[in-house]
């Protein structure tokens, strides 16, 4: 288990670099100069140069990346150009929105997706099997943002149960802050929850047709226990594989789901600084993504072996 843990830690920093060295190219690819946007179109080229002096962008590429890395290893992400301030602050107050948002969308779906998913497989070919499939194959075409759009005019305008946007915030309680990310969150889990009850429902029709089922059930085990105890366990690996692609497209999905909501959160920040070319906080707001993405895989990786006893170092 040891060599298995320090082979994926060696393959986890290895993606990060590649990451980082990705990120760092492609956004230093883009046209346009980040001092020329601060200062304005009719600023005079000697103050564009000063300030590109200033804010390091004189430098050559290799200088650049380098010392973005330092400042990643230490802690030290730079100033906002746009901002003035540090971006590591910038970053810790929105994280404070989009890793609640993240961790109920994530709940949600998973929530939703074993249910059905599990149900459907108990009732093959059944009307609920058919039934549920059916709201899964609309969940799988409905596009976040249109769900969400349906979500502010039914609960927000025409019930008013909840706000239409805006974060009310943790200090007012967390149970304001919960209401305020529900609408959010469920946007976001609908279609995930709907291609991982399909993904659930597959893994587990697969299970129950392997000998062992049939050799529990010959012993004299209920339908429930054979689910439940043998059969559930088996099928979490391909389940848990996508759980953790999941994250990373809820992740991704924040970033259009916090501006429909109007929520002040990473995602919401990462918009905000593409369009003010502020590329020092997009580099770094896209890097964190990138290590969380990696980090929930490595984690699930790991937690494939505890699953299944079956798996062993070589195996992956």
């Amino acid at each position: 288990m040891s060599v298995f843990v320090l082979r994926r830690l060696l393959t986890l920093l290895a993606t990060l670099v590649g990451a980082s060295l990705i990120i760092f190219l492609v956004l230093d690819a883009l046209p346009g100069n980040a001092a020329q946007m601060l200062m304005g179109a009719d600023a005079s080229p000697d103050a564009v140069r000063a300030l590109t002096v200033k804010l390091g962008l004189d430098q050559p590429l290799a200088v650049r990346y380098l010392q973005w890395i330092r400042g990643l290893l230490v802690g030290d992400l730079g100033n906002s150009y746009v901002y003035g301030t540090p971006v590591a602050g910038l970053i810790a107050e929105r994280l404070v929105l989009t890793i609640p948002l993240a961790i109920m969308a994530m709940t949600i779906t998973v929530t939703l997706a074993l249910s059905a998913g599990i149900y459907t497989a108990a009732n093959h070919n059944k009307l609920g099997d058919v039934g549920v499939m059916s709201l899964t194959q609309v969940g799988i075409a409905l596009p976040n943002f249109w769900f969400a759009i349906l979500l502010v005019l039914l609960f927000a305008v025409r019930l008013q149960w909840l706000s239409a946007g805006g974060f009310a915030g943790w200090e007012d309680g967390v149970w304001l802050g919960v209401r305020s990310l529900l609408l959010p969150a469920v946007s976001l889990a609908v279609v995930q929850a709907a291609i991982l009850a399909r993904v659930t429902r597959s893994a587990v029709l697969e299970v129950l047709r392997e000998d062992f089922v049939r050799t529990a059930r010959a012993k004299g085990l209920g339908k429930r226990e054979v689910l439940w105890s043998h059969v559930l366990r088996n099928a979490m690996i391909p389940v848990m594989t996508v759980m953790g692609l999941q994250f990373a497209n809820l992740l991704a999905g924040t970033i259009v789901i916090e501006n429909v909501f109007y929520l002040p959160g990473l995602g919401r920040l990462i918009f905000q600084s593409i369009a003010n070319r502020d590329l020092i906080v997009v580099r770094n707001c896209v890097m964190l993504l990138a290590a969380m993405v990696v980090i929930v895989n490595f984690v699930v990786d790991v937690l494939y072996a505890f699953i299944d006893p079956r798996i062993k170092v070589h195996d992956l």
